[in-house]
């Protein structure tokens, strides 16, 4: 029974499911950032609240921190497992048996999962009270982070990188998950390069129209 809990198959499983719980969450956030473009600081800075306050939404918020650790320590395992199986490296590589996309996953998240520490420390805990700001003006906070060229840099860098993340991400989710087959993959190759495109432009363009349209 160990044996099948903690196999490398249902590792993968799991982290497919905490995944796909994720990419649910990206669409809901990037609707709430929109408002950020708004001349006025009250629709974000309300729904901002409401997410942070509505009892059901800290139940998804303790959810969705469980997937993103879940996700991670899963994928780590995995990664590591991977190379401790290959201690030495193919002389020649079979460019059939992955794509770059796979080889680079493991780089790819890492790189999303800095921006996401950095992102808590400048939202999540200020409303945890931890780090210092005023969980009620989080409108004011970001124009002030966007403002800084380095951090809008990173803002972009890391979403461009998060969209390969995504596109090889989507795919793999849907295959480890048994649902994709010759008829439905060249459906969810669109479908993944669809959102891996939308979600982080989407993101991205945030900043860029602040720092010069604003």
């Amino acid at each position: 029974m160990n044996k099948i809990l903690f196999s490398a198959v249902s590792k993968k499983f799991v982290m497919a499911l905490a995944g796909l719980f994720l990419l649910l969450f990206l669409p809901v956030h990037l609707g709430i950032n929109l408002m950020l473009l708004r001349s006025d600081p009250e629709p974000f800075n309300t729904a901002a609240h409401f997410m942070a306050t509505f009892p059901l939404v800290k139940v998804v918020e303790i959810l969705l921190i469980l997937a993103i650790m879940t996700h991670i320590t899963y994928g780590l395992i995995i990664q590591v497992h991977n190379w401790l199986s290959r201690p030495v490296r193919y002389a020649v590589r079979n460019k059939s048996d992955t794509s770059a996309f796979s080889r680079f996953m493991i780089w790819t998240g890492g790189s999303v999962l800095i921006f996401l520490v950095i992102h808590f420390f400048n939202f999540y805990f200020i409303k945890l009270g931890i780090v210092e700001g005023d969980p009620e003006n989080f409108y004011a906070i970001a124009y002030q982070l966007f403002a800084v060229r380095g951090y809008a840099i990173l803002y972009w860098v890391c979403f461009l990188i998060l969209g390969f993340h995504l596109y090889h991400a989507l795919q793999s989710a849907f295959q480890t998950l048994g649902w994709s087959n010759e008829f439905w993959k060249p459906v969810i190759r669109v479908i993944s390069l669809i959102y891996s495109i939308v979600i982080p432009m989407g993101f991205a363009i945030i900043p860029l129209i602040i720092r010069f349209f604003k």
